[in-house]
């Protein structure tokens, strides 16, 4: 699984180059105090993807002081500003990811790790939505499990 953890972008993808006070500030956000900390966490140069309570114990472990709440409305408020994108593999897991453009992922599904499929993925045959409403995007998710050999 090594090909597929998260690490610094390659040479051929572009860095991120903006400070987090940037960001927040084309996103329309206040740059509040505990948004520019947690952005800090969040925006490390490279993409990452947390879960709201990894994204606490980072935190706390930084000797931030915010609330498990404030982590997760300030993760729906970057994911509203575009800034972040909201992965849900199941009814009970949220991840968010700092990678906002199209791209699929797999899960370890004894660990929980998200990352990236590196390659393009190809869905056909999507059935037509109904009228007045037209697809925004798929987000493909495939489960993995450790071999027992």
């Amino acid at each position: 699984m090594d090909a597929f953890v998260n690490r610094p972008p390659s040479p051929d993808l572009p860095e991120r180059r903006k400070s987090v006070h940037e960001m927040l500030a084309e996103a329309g956000l206040r740059p509040t105090r505990q948004r520019m900390a947690l952005g800090e966490l969040l925006f490390r140069g490279y993409d990452r993807h947390v879960t709201a309570e990894r994204l606490f114990d980072e935190a706390v472990a930084a000797s931030l002081s915010v609330s498990l709440a404030t982590v997760y409305n300030t993760l729906h408020q970057f994911t509203d500003a575009g800034l972040l994108r909201e992965i849900a593999v199941d009814g009970a897991r949220v991840y968010f990811d700092t990678n906002v453009h199209d791209h699929h992922h797999f899960l370890v599904e004894e660990d929980g790790e998200l990352y990236d499929i590196p390659t393009n993925v190809t869905v056909a045959n999507l059935p037509t939505p109904p009228d007045g409403l037209r697809i925004d995007r798929v987000d493909v998710v495939v489960r993995l499990r450790r071999d027992e050999g």
